[in-house]
This record gives C-alpha cells, sequence and structure tokens, in this order.
C-alpha cells in the first residue's frame, strides 16, 4: 500500500501567463485537478510543500488527498513541469480518481539479491539493470509504492522477467494481461575488457637502415645543386637587362 500524502489547495481565479508568473514569485505553484467525470479545476499549491514531496519517490505513486475549500478529492501525480535550469516548479497536474475504477500507472523497480547472485559472486559476472519502472493495473488502494525483482538465484547468462516479479493481491502488469511480450527486467552478463592494441610501425632491417642514412647526404647535395644552378640563369638574365640599358642612357 502506497503511503498517505495530503495536499492544501487554493482555488485559483487569475490566469493567463503573467498571472502565473506573479503567483510563482510569492511561492505558489498554478496547478489542475481534473476527472472522475468532475469539471476541472484551476487551484495553487505551495512551492515549497511541493519541491519536498516531488524528492520523495513514494509521493510519485501514491493516492493523494487535495483537500480545496473544504472539499476533498483522491488524485494522482500525473505530471509536473520544471523551469529549464531553476529549481521551480512550473505547473502541476492532478487527476481525480475513483475507489471504484481501476487505473494503471508506472512504479518503480526495486532490485534484491544482487551481491549473493551465484552469477556475479562465483561467476564473475555484472547485473545490467533492464527496467527502472512497470505499468501496473489495479485499484487506488492495492496500489503499490515499488515492485521488488529477486535477482538472487540468477547464474551468468540469465535474467529476471515480468512474469518473475511478485505481485500484490489485486495487481496486475498491463503488459501481460493485454498479451504483451514478457519482457526481461535484470540480467547477469558477462564483463567484456577492450583491450588497446597499439599501432604497428615497421623498422627498417639494419641494411635498409644504413643505404637510407647514406643517402640522404647525397640527395640533400643533389638539390643544393640544382639551386645553384637555378640561380645561373636568373643572374645571366639580370646582366643581359644590364647590357640592353646601356644605350639607352648614352643616347641622352
Amino acid at each position: 500500500m502506497s503511503t498517505k500524502f495530503e495536499l492544501s489547495a487554493e482555488t485559483r481565479d487569475a490566469k493567463g501567463k503573467g498571472a502565473s508568473r506573479r503567483l510563482r514569485r510569492v511561492g505558489k505553484v498554478p496547478a489542475i485537478l481534473y476527472g472522475a467525470s468532475k469539471a476541472p479545476m484551476t487551484i495553487l499549491l505551495d512551492h515549497n510543500q511541493m519541491m519536498r514531496h516531488l524528492d520523495n519517490d513514494a509521493f510519485h505513486t501514491a493516492i493523494l488527498t487535495v483537500s480545496v475549500g473544504g472539499e476533498k478529492d483522491q488524485a494522482i501525480l500525473r505530471d509536473w513541469q520544471m523551469h529549464p535550469y531553476k529549481p521551480q516548479i512550473m505547473h502541476v497536474d492532478l487527476q481525480r480518481i475513483s475507489a471504484t475504477e481501476k487505473l494503471h500507472m508506472k512504479v518503480p523497480l526495486h532490485f534484491t539479491g544482487e551481491g549473493v547472485a551465484p552469477g556475479v559472486k562465483q561467476e564473475g559476472g555484472i547485473v545490467a539493470h533492464l527496467m527502472a519502472e512497470v505499468d501496473v493495473t489495479c485499484l487506488p488502494k492495492d496500489l503499490p509504492e515499488f515492485l521488488e525483482a529477486d535477482l538472487s538465484g540468477l547464474h551468468l547468462n540469465q535474467s529476471v522477467h515480468l512474469s518473475d516479479i511478485k505481485l500484490p493481491e489485486g495487481v496486475v502488469i498491463t503488459s501481460l494481461a493485454h498479451g504483451g511480450d514478457n519482457l526481461a527486467v535484470a540480467a547477469i552478463t558477462t564483463i567484456k575488457v577492450v583491450e588497446e592494441v597499439a599501432p604497428v610501425v615497421a623498422v627498417p632491417a639494419e641494411g635498409e637502415a644504413a643505404a637510407a642514412a647514406a643517402a640522404a647526404p647525397a640527395a640533400a647535395e643533389g638539390e643544393a645543386k640544382k639551386a645553384e644552378g637555378a640561380k645561373k640563369p636568373e643572374a645571366a638574365a639580370k646582366g643581359e637587362a644590364k647590357k640592353a640599358e646601356a644605350p639607352k642612357k648614352e643616347g641622352k
């Protein structure tokens, strides 16, 4: 059975973005209460109280008692929005529920027996969590705070499936009830070790290294001669230009 929480709310008359900003500045959270064949109601919640509740995992799957103007409704938390970068709640959605109508909710999975599982303790495997929560269907009075998956008997390469989870009376896993796949929720697998392979650098043989060393000075000398040869035509061209220019000066 889930933990009980009670929320004190106020009716909200002012609407719109500007009004919502003003309300948040004075520590209020705009919210809506809807469902159970009743008209939706815009309400205000205390921001600090809601922040404390949202930090409690049990709050997210609990049946909430919402008091508005002396009237009480049973509800569940359906959604909430946070500010992109500030620790501020922007809006909350609460859905009324009926005690006689089944609801479906996502409840968290808690894993037990990991440390004593043979696949971990004796066979060197590691636990892989494949699901963090499960959608269940039940009456509000039967809604569990969480479900447990026991891994204590698992060997290497074995897994626990949805059908292996022990369910409280009156609770069913929604997907299995509708013929869905019996998916694994956790498994024990081997540890993969990836070895880094160093790049292979070719080392020349002793004779090849000596030949390369001997050829290096000769190659450098050849490059120097080419550069010197390129300079000679350039100097000759400059001399011819000066000769051609000399008669012009005499004519003046």
